[in-house]
């Protein structure tokens, strides 16, 4: 499937300038490459995808940042409360491939819009609900992972096209740090909404005002069709062949496979499936702490007399505010720090990147179950164990994106993504909240019902995340034998 556009490319690609000798000598007039856009219009269009990253991550940790406001509100059991995010997620894994699917052969402006417009029509919606409508309740966050689902996978693809190797590991460790600040924002913007207005209801309606604008920005910002920057497509695109990603041509049409097809190639290629596993274990641990963390910290601090019970209301969201704030700082430095050394250790170590991914899990599941094992007696050790864990785990965000991109050929990354998500959120994300609730849950029932264990049950279904931890670095160091040989062949 390869031959017929590796026969029409070679004279373009053979490490020659465009401006190559002639068979009599002569040299041949250089030809400009021609740039449909400024790179300040590429920058404009990352700023706009970013904001929306942000808005994406928001709604997602709205929840977890009013928990225990909305378990007391519709009277549920840690299970049942963990099946909110269950949710949310399972919903979001499911229709990724279907936006890969799409994402690979149509207009990616129009999905990204159409996501963006359903999840925050949905989120608004759901600030409405009343006590006795909690399934609707799960439903809407449901259906917001649906729109969330068709960002996460169309998005990081166009800033593949916009910028080559050399600075698509920044660019893309700028978007990815909207993952953690959206995520704290998100449990700031609860916690402060619940607090300021006494109704947890109202952290519902501020992310859609933000949703209308990033739909504005991505109407006039965003160009319809955006323009490959790998070297195949530029050549192609000077030989006047093909117009931009978006645009799929006779010539580039060729080459497309079916969707099982794809699957099956991807399947096959052992570093994207084994660092998808190792993403499936950062998912799982993430999804985890992202849920129940505060509630978590709550009860440490109820079993150590430093807070009381919540009897009230409206709980005490201070947690929450810490959490977040924890969350937003040690994400942007640990994306920050992981494409920094992977820019550095790839000129000594071809193998840099998931040895990289694999050091930061076994760090971060080591200084999560320390956070764990202090917690009954020094909230500020676990605090501390909590930020480190979550810096460690911060590092791998934008590293694994990228393995992914230059270890998949470009007309397949869509679908790649979108697999990718579809595993790591089915294995992941998806069931650890539900998991770490149940596990609670039962470890309750077998005991008396008191402070101590509610606290205790919560401790012990955690220990599950660390050693997910391990098994997930486990997974990066064998991507690291086989990430060469994968490279070169999507090169190819």
């Amino acid at each position: 499937e390869h031959e017929d556009t590796s026969l029409l490319l070679q004279p373009l690609l053979e490490g020659q300038s465009y401006g190559a000798a002639a068979a009599d000598g002569t040299q041949c007039p250089s030809v400009a490459v021609p740039r449909n856009s400024s790179a300040k219009r590429d920058y404009l269009v990352v700023a706009v995808l970013c904001f929306g990253n942000l808005i994406n991550f928001i709604d997602w940790f709205i929840v977890p940042g009013i928990l225990l406001d909305i378990q007391k509100y519709f009277g549920l059991s840690d299970g049942k409360t963990g099946l909110l995010q269950t949710v949310f997620t399972l919903c979001y894994m499911l229709a990724a491939p279907i936006f890969g699917y799409l994402g690979d052969r149509y207009n990616r402006k129009i999905i990204l819009g159409a996501g963006i417009f359903f999840w925050s029509g949905v989120t608004l919606g759901s600030s409405f609900i009343t006590q006795s409508h909690y399934r609707i309740f799960v439903l809407s966050r449901g259906l917001v992972g649906i729109g969330s689902a068709s960002y996460s996978t169309i998005a990081p693809t166009i800033i593949a096209d916009l910028f080559e190797e050399g600075k698509r590991t920044t660019v893309l460790s700028i978007f990815y740090i909207f993952i953690p600040v959206g995520s704290g924002c998100g449990y700031m913007l609860a916690a402060g909404m619940a607090k300021s207005t006494g109704d947890w209801h109202w952290a519902f309606r501020v992310t859609p005002c933000m949703g209308g604008l990033a739909l504005l920005l991505l109407i006039l910002l965003v160009p319809h069709r955006i323009q490959r920057k790998t070297a195949a497509h530029r050549a192609l695109s000077i030989s006047g062949m093909i117009g931009g990603a978006d645009e799929k041509p006779d010539v580039y049409r060729a080459t497309r496979t079916s969707w099982c097809q794809d699957v099956g190639s991807l399947v096959k290629n052992c570093s994207f499936v084994c660092s998808s596993l190792g993403l499936t274990a950062m998912a799982f641990v993430t999804g985890a702490l992202g849920m129940w963390m505060p509630l978590f910290l709550y009860r440490a601090q109820v079993v150590q007399g430093l807070v009381p019970p919540c009897l009230q209301d409206s709980c005490n969201s201070s947690n929450s505010l810490i959490f977040g704030g924890i969350t937003i700082g040690t994400g942007i430095l640990g994306i920050i720090a992981g494409a920094e050394a992977a820019r550095r250790l790839r000129k000594i170590n071809n193998k840099a990147d998931p040895l990289i991914c694999a050091t930061s899990m076994f760090m971060s599941a080591l200084c999560l179950y320390i956070a764990l094992m202090v917690a009954q007696t020094n909230i500020l050790s676990t605090f501390i164990f909590i930020a480190f864990g979550e810096l460690f785990l911060s590092v791998n965000w934008a590293v694994v994106t990228d393995i992914l991109l230059y270890v998949v050929a470009p007309r397949r990354q869509s679908t790649a993504i979108a697999l990718q998500i579809l595993v790591s959120h089915l294995l992941g994300d998806a069931g650890s909240p539900y998991l770490i609730g149940a596990i609670s849950n039962a470890i309750q029932a077998r005991n008396v019902p008191s402070l101590q264990w509610s606290f205790r049950s919560m401790q012990y279904s955690f220990v599950t995340c660390a050693f997910v931890g391990v098994f997930g670095g486990g997974f990066f160091l064998l991507t690291s034998f086989y990430i060469e040989e994968d490279r070169k062949e999507a090169q190819r």
